[in-house]
């Protein structure tokens, strides 16, 4: 158990039923006139809907302890994606709906953090950017470059973004997980 004034950004709240709220932003409110209270936006973390909630100061709220650990994705079984957990080498199956849009960045020894409560997978959290390399794009047209437009590129994961006219297929490139953005080519 904690209080309100104890919210940190990040923190996991178990409420209305034990459904589990993660605290995106939070802000303590003192009014001239009035007790204070605390103004928050959560996000469920099974469902990743976001709304904004008040509670009084100094209400007691039950936080819920989610452990976080790194592991390196292994390999596709059926539908199910399996991580390995580097210090213990245990295999966790881990649903698509819980991998969600991470599974378009995700190759054979990638390492994601793996959030969990009491065993059970919440969520799939990839670094902020992801080397992968250009499965197919079609060849650049000589006089379209002045233009600094985009085609479409099939990444090594099946996944398509849009990149630079000159990148061609074969090269390494960096992608911006949470926005599925181009980022630059990777130089070796």
């Amino acid at each position: 158990m904690a209080t309100t004034n104890d919210l940190k950004n990040g923190m996991v709240l178990k409420l209305e039923g034990g459904q589990l709220w993660s605290v995106v932003e939070f802000q303590h409110v003192k009014p001239g006139k009035g007790p204070a209270f605390v103004r928050t936006k959560l996000k469920n973390v099974l469902s990743g809907k976001i709304v904004d909630k008040t509670f009084n100061a100094g209400t007691k709220v039950e936080t819920a302890t989610v452990d976080r650990r790194t592991m390196q994705f292994s390999y596709m079984d059926g539908e199910y994606f399996v991580f390995m957990d580097m210090d213990t080498y245990d295999q966790l199956h881990v649903e698509p709906k819980v991998v969600g849009d991470a599974a378009n960045y995700l190759i054979e020894g990638f390492e994601a953090t793996v959030a969990m409560y009491e065993g059970n997978p919440l969520s799939v959290e990839l670094p902020a950017a992801v080397e992968l390399t250009i499965e197919h794009t079609e060849p650049g047209v000589q006089g379209d470059r002045s233009t600094g437009g985009t085609k479409p590129a099939k990444l090594e994961t099946g996944y398509e973004i849009g990149v630079p006219l000159f990148i061609t297929t074969g090269e390494k490139i960096k992608v911006d997980t949470r926005s599925g953005d181009y980022l630059g080519r990777v130089t070796s």
